[in-house]
């Protein structure tokens, strides 16, 4: 039996499983799930839930698209995994190539890893050996965002938000970054301008998110943003970095928001829809002229880094024939059907108690609220409602897989609409 009291002898048999972002004590039990397919979870109680996020945002294809399923078990039946130091792959190589000729620019080199996090922290480790590997010592730190969010490894947190992320709990623990305000106006521009003339001789690069911070609260910026901080990285000759975890496969409308943007990084990290959904793995794509600086004959100019799952190909497969299918199935036309209806139907929200902004962009729609009291409660709302959405910090979002049918995106939209307000005149009210 489980003790009443947790202590020195507390046995956690009931809680093997340890739960992302959760305080195991007190947060409400899991929902178990027995099987997905198109846009729909199927609990073990039978209910169905029309998924509104893609399964934090990498089920761009639906649950099960077969073209994907029948590539990963025809790999493992071949070969289910082989390291990539000494030894290769098709489906690395052939994923490798295409993610190069895809991504803009002279992004040419691909380097995998297993999550996103790893990633953004390869991009780093690059932009520094970079200066390393010119004979330029001492720039080891990097100029991130506010709103921004990386990661929750140790160097992706230094480049988060200060105050969203986990800096005050991890004092010490992780670096102290450079953290400015987006150049979203003359005057911040000119303000970043003046404290990378003073701090741009410490920096290794500059990190963003392109066009939307994710996990920071769905923040929407515009190109001209990008453009700046490209202008500003070309004049103090820092590598700037995409991170395109969020973004990246179509999203936004466009393979890649920097595409949309039309400003191309450095350096641009990929994860999430990456493979559909289906099985990790992550990519930080390099440019030919950063990739150089490793090049030569000296061993120690080498990118040191090798994660024992890097090209998995399983994963690597998984990835090629989601590729595929955004080749052959109109996935950004979906998206912008997605996008037509939230334009429709999003701004009803504006008329509700407690809203403060309602905005869209591609396939991402957002309710931004004063305060969400009771986030719990609220997201069982949702549950019994029969859809997913779990709102976070002050927003509610909607994240659908780009396949989803009108019929089903409509019924999702207005059911996050009904909940929504049946929720906002319990805890608001207008004066």
């Amino acid at each position: 039996m489980m003790p009443t009291t947790d202590g020195p002898g507390f046995v956690a048999t009931e809680h093997a499983l340890w739960r992302p972002y959760a305080q195991m004590k007190t947060t409400p039990p899991a929902l178990p799930v027995v099987s997905a397919e198109g846009v729909r979870l199927t609990l073990a109680d039978g209910r169905q839930l029309i998924d509104g996020v893609s399964s934090w945002w990498t089920v761009c294809h639906g649950y099960r698209h077969p073209h994907i399923i029948d590539a990963v078990k025809r790999q493992l039946d071949a070969v289910p995994h082989v390291m990539l130091g000494g030894l290769t792959h098709d489906p690395a190589e052939r994923l490798a190539t295409r993610l190069a000729a895809l991504a803009p620019g002279d992004l040419n080199h691909v380097f995998f890893s297993e999550s996103g996090s790893v990633s953004v922290e390869i991009a780093m480790k690059i932009a520094v050996q970079s200066f390393i590997n010119r004979g330029e010592r001492g720039r080891t730190r990097f100029l991130a965002f506010r709103g921004g969010y990386h990661g929750d490894t140790l160097a992706t947190m230094s480049v988060c938000d200060p105050e969203e992320g986990m800096h005050a709990l991890f004092a010490g623990a992780i670096a102290r970054q450079v953290i400015a305000d987006l150049p979203v106006d003359a005057d911040r521009i000119d303000s970043l301008a003046v404290l990378l003339s003073e701090q741009a001789d410490t920096l290794a690069g500059v990190v963003v998110e392109p066009l939307v911070q994710g996990a920071g609260g769905m923040r929407f910026h515009d190109a001209a943003t990008l453009q700046a901080l490209r202008n500003l990285s070309d004049q103090h000759g820092l590598p700037l970095i995409f991170d395109e975890i969020m973004t990246g496969f179509g999203r936004l409308g466009t393979l890649f928001a920097a595409e949309k943007a039309g400003v191309t990084p450095d350096i641009m990290t990929v994860s999430k829809a990456l493979t559909g959904g289906t099985l990790p793995l992550a990519a930080t794509i390099a440019s030919t002229r950063l990739f150089e600086t490793f090049w030569g004959e000296d061993p120690g100019r080498a990118l040191m880094h090798g994660p024992t799952y890097m090209g998995n190909p399983a994963a690597c497969a998984a990835a090629n024939a989601s590729l595929d299918l955004f080749e052959r199935e109109p996935r950004l036309a979906q998206v912008h059907a997605i996008e037509a209806m939230f334009a429709a139907l999003l701004p009803e929200a504006r008329a509700l108690p407690g809203v403060v902004d309602v905005r869209w962009q591609g396939a991402i729609g957002v309710i931004e609220m004063e305060s969400l009291p009771e986030l719990e409660i609220l997201k069982a709302s949702f549950v019994d409602a029969g859809v997913w959405v779990r709102p976070f910090n002050t927003i509610i979002y909607l994240m659908p897989p780009y396949v989803i049918s009108a019929e089903d995106l409509e019924h999702l939209i207005r059911t996050t609409l009904r909940v929504t307000e049946a929720w906002a005149r319990r805890h608001f009210s207008r004066v």
